[in-house]
């Protein structure tokens, strides 16, 4: 036999083989470029300890590339979350739970009488004449404020007074006020306001309060009006602020 010739392969021969090896390695191929996607990772073999901590910077969930399934329950916390990105659409808040301080705000519906800020009850202005009998402004239950015009050494005065039925009753204002006021004590003057003889109309804004019991209180600011010009004349109306029951003047 011939014995087989021994020669150095070809250089076609060499850069074969090169491409051979390469497409072969693609993955080592990948590493050397410095770049990996997708492809060259197998599915589900990527775990938490091969991903650096604090060091992903965005997650394409938008366009499906990492889901909710991806992710382990309990683990995303509020700092993960991008300040300011949550909307309504990201929240379901037919499972959102009541918040604490909510809960006293709950339970205003079990008041006797529910008001809002906007339908605090309004006195409409009622005028009376001088030396006329007082006029009723409102009641709440046993309590009653009154506004009487009355002359007052010949100028005219605006007075705001209480009476109540009920013992234990009381009231106060910026002329007078009782801790013990009983159904015998008569109207009390808690507020007032006098313009002289001939001068000009006078206006005050005195802060008048009352209570029977522990249930019923009414306090608020009053405009009072005292006007000298012709027999003379006083306007009483104002803003309340009511517990209980509350039965306005007819």
């Amino acid at each position: 036999m011939k014995p087989v010739l021994r020669r150095r392969p070809s250089a076609a021969l060499v850069i074969s083989l090169v491409a051979l090896f390469l497409s072969l390695g693609g993955v080592s191929y990948g590493v050397a470029t410095g770049f990996i996607d997708s492809r060259e990772i197998k599915n589900n073999t990527v775990r938490s300890k091969d991903l650096k901590n604090n060091d992903i910077r965005t997650l394409d969930l938008r366009n499906n590339e990492v889901r909710g399934v991806d992710l382990r329950n309990s683990t995303i916390q509020g700092r993960d979350v991008a300040l300011n990105t949550l909307g309504t659409d990201d929240i379901n808040e037919s499972r959102l739970g009541q918040v604490p301080s909510a809960a006293q705000a709950g339970r205003a519906s079990l008041a006797t009488t529910a008001m809002t800020l906007g339908s605090l009850p309004q006195l409409a202005p009622v005028d009376v004449a001088k030396g006329a009998a007082p006029a009723t402004l409102f009641s709440l239950g046993p309590l009653t404020v009154a506004g009487a015009c009355v002359d007052d050494a010949g100028g005219t005065r605006a007075e705001v007074r209480v009476q109540t039925t009920a013992a234990g009753a009381s009231a106060g204002g910026d002329t007078a006020s009782d801790a013990s006021l009983g159904p015998g004590d008569g109207p009390l003057a808690v507020a007032g306001v006098t313009a002289a003889a001939g001068s000009d109309a006078l206006l005050s804004s005195p802060v008048v309060a009352a209570e029977a019991g522990n249930t019923l209180s009414v306090s608020g600011v009053m405009s009072l009006e005292a006007d000298t010009a012709g027999a003379g004349s006083c306007r009483f109306h104002g803003h309340l602020s009511l517990t209980g029951l509350a039965i306005p003047a007819g």
